[in-house]
């Protein structure tokens, strides 16, 4: 029987949620091992925006998405939202420390949306979210946003002081008190952590559609074994170089893309409610992400 490998904390919460940074901030801990890549995408059946898988995990690969000593904290943020995450991890792991980054619901959905368009995603897994309103009813996006619903699921297998919930622009603007925060969560020492040497914020300027040069160079690089690439990648990111971001691998990224007052207002009755959900069950102040 193959063992489970210990994990001790989950980081969760959405894309465009802040969650990259605060995963390459915590790498320089010393009490805290990172998984490798980022998002293993191995215990939930979400692995990213579109792909679904509910089958059981492999526990050596993902075994393998740790290497190094100290807590060990997976990174996949869209197990919040999957459904069969929140019990297959009360069931290894009934101790796990939740670490849920949260951002204004309207914004991260719009910046998700243009994530998704910016990439081709959509198109790559047969759908077509050119228009918003096609995106916003697939669930795809917008369990990712639904947040009361997705942690209440969590609560039905931890507690409430086993989640830590982090409003995103307090990364930008308040880190070194929610870096104490996660630390304090984790049980772990206080650090001092360098906050000018992480780049990798996976921003829009990041998304340059790839050329043909790109495509190959990224196929080729997928070739090469994590123990060759792994360090390579981690060095160019804490320097904030994105390859990818070359003329020859890539073509100017397109305009953001914003939605209409209307569109916006087919998100209040749902948004709302759901906001309304997260605030009683976790205390949390929506207050100012309602939607008028």
């Amino acid at each position: 029987m193959v063992e489970v490998p210990e994990v001790g904390a989950f980081l969760l919460g959405a894309p465009k949620c802040g969650t990259t940074w605060l995963a390459e901030i915590l790498t320089q801990h010393p009490e805290i091992c990172v998984s490798d890549p980022k998002e293993p995408n191995i215990v939930a059946s979400h692995k990213g925006t579109f792909g679904r898988d509910d089958s059981e995990p492999d526990w050596v690969e993902y075994a393998d998405c740790f290497n190094g000593d100290g807590l060990r904290i997976d990174c996949s943020v869209h197990a919040m939202a999957c459904p069969v995450a929140p019990l297959r991890v009360a069931n290894n792991w009934p101790n796990a420390r939740l670490i849920i980054c949260l951002r204004e619901p309207v914004s991260r959905t719009v910046s998700h949306w243009n994530m998704i368009l910016d990439t081709k995603e959509d198109r790559e897994n047969g759908a077509d979210w050119s228009e918003f309103q096609s995106a916003w009813d697939d669930s795809r996006l917008s369990d990712d946003t639904l947040y009361g619903a997705a942690v209440a699921r969590w609560l039905e297998h931890f507690e409430r002081d086993s989640i830590l919930l982090i409003e995103a622009n307090r990364m930008r603007h308040d880190a070194s008190m929610v870096l104490e925060e996660v630390c304090n969560h984790l049980s772990i020492s206080s650090h001092s952590f360098d906050l000018d040497s992480v780049h990798n914020a996976n921003t829009a300027a990041d998304r340059r559609p790839m050329t043909v040069f790109g495509r190959l160079f990224r196929f080729t690089a997928s070739l090469l074994p994590g123990f060759i690439k792994g360090p390579i990648v981690r060095r160019l990111q804490t320097r904030g170089v994105n390859v990818y971001k070359m003329p020859v691998l890539s073509s100017k990224a397109p305009a953001k893309r914003e939605i209409t007052e209307g569109q916006r207002s087919l998100l209040a009755k749902e948004v709302n409610a759901d906001l309304v959900l997260l605030e009683e069950s976790m205390g949390f102040d929506c207050s100012k992400w309602h939607i008028q």
